[in-house]
């Protein structure tokens, strides 16, 4: 159950009918409020079950929510908000709400969020100034400044590329046995195994740090077989 990941959540579908009413109820929650986005990249945090099912309940009934937030930098704040979807996207859960203190559509990751509980108030859904929840989480991590960004290029044909690591890369096809990949990220540890996983030479071209980590790798892993 770590991480809930969608195909979680289709397994449980799967044994809906069977439970007692009140878990059916919430899963049922789950199911009808998640809009999954894709991707998988790497593992990410475990969530709280029983979080999750609340925050789906309060998106499914229309009720509003309150709940303590911490952000990146390690602030602590209280929210309260009209809870609009679940969005499932690399391995993390966000919950896509109206900020009703700060007065604008915010995404909220779910393993940040503790203690939510609907205050009994239901609210009409405001429309989403996007086309839907999945797309307004993408818009809105695009919108967060990334550590490293990573190009590359790969002695490999762009389709054996894209099929192996596409989810979390952009792949340029320069010609028929070479590519181009940027990804972005922020730590050099997801950068190296990916590339490290494509089974083809390539060459580095940013950042220098990530050169630096290839190096330090293959020395331990030289090391290792000796």
């Amino acid at each position: 159950m770590e991480g809930l990941a969608e195909s979680s959540v289709r397994m449980l579908a799967k044994v809906v009918q069977v439970m007692p009413a009140r878990l059916r109820r919430q899963v049922e929650a789950l199911r009808a409020m998640t809009l999954p986005a894709g991707g998988d990249g790497p593992p990410r945090p475990g969530v709280d079950p029983g979080v999750l099912t609340t925050v789906a309940l309060a998106c499914r009934d229309g009720e509003h929510l309150r709940f303590s937030y911490t952000a990146a930098d390690g602030r602590h704040t209280d929210r309260h908000v009209e809870p609009h979807r679940l969005v499932s996207l690399g391995r993390r859960w966000y919950l896509v709400a109206y900020d009703l203190t700060r007065h604008h559509w915010r995404s909220f990751r779910i393993d940040r969020l503790t203690a939510p509980h609907g205050t009994g108030f239901r609210f009409r859904p405001r429309d989403l100034p996007a086309a839907d929840a999945a797309e307004f989480v993408r818009t809105s991590l695009g919108k967060v400044p990334r550590l490293y960004h990573v190009e590359a290029l790969v002695d490999a044909p762009a389709a054996v590329v894209r099929e192996r690591i596409g989810r979390w890369a952009t792949v340029e096809e320069l010609d028929a046995g070479h590519c181009r990949v940027r990804m972005t990220a922020d730590s050099l540890d997801w950068p190296t195994m990916a590339l490290g996983t494509l089974d083809a030479d390539f060459r580095v071209l940013d950042p220098p740090e990530l050169l630096e980590q290839i190096h330090n790798w293959g020395a331990r892993f030289t090391r290792a077989r000796a």
